[in-house]
């Protein structure tokens, strides 16, 4: 069937042949400010800059994150694992959706967790995520964005 609404083609990727980026080891304060090790495999580009971040995110036992806020939406789905999620235990199978803008509640986990994640602009405030200084391996340390606001 012809594309008469020239949509976009659909884009796949194996999360399993993607390098991780282990944070802590190759970007300290940068991409594993809270000791996750992340799995990009779908980003924005310079051929696709609304392109959205999808990948997934291990949070080893004894991480987390604190309470935050960010202009974008996104959703989680979790893999494997649980984790305390402001007053909620998030398990295998959860899926948790943040419309835009958010805020993110502390989360902790005891023993580990991964989920799946998509961030993408919102249709509240069109604020996109952040890739770049973020989850590239392209990005100085020393000038990593560590503003939790975004």
């Amino acid at each position: 069937m012809a594309n008469l609404l020239n949509d976009y083609p659909m884009s796949m990727l194996r999360c399993r042949e993607t390098k991780f980026l282990v944070n802590r080891y190759q970007h300290p304060g940068q991409i594993g400010r809270f000791g996750n090790e992340t799995r990009m495999v779908i980003h924005p580009t310079e051929a696709d800059p609304t392109a959205p971040n999808k990948g997934t995110i291990h949070y080893p036992a004894g991480t987390g994150f604190p309470r935050h806020r960010h202009d974008f939406a996104q959703v989680w789905y979790i893999i494997e694992g649980e984790c305390q999620y402001g007053d909620r235990t998030l398990r295998q199978g959860d899926i948790v959706y943040h419309g835009d803008p958010h805020e993110e509640h502390d989360m902790f986990t005891e023993a580990g967790y991964t989920m799946l994640f998509v961030q993408y602009p919102g249709p509240t405030t069109g604020a996109r995520p952040i890739y770049q200084g973020r989850f590239d391996n392209r990005a100085d340390t020393a000038d990593a964005d560590m503003n939790l606001e975004k």
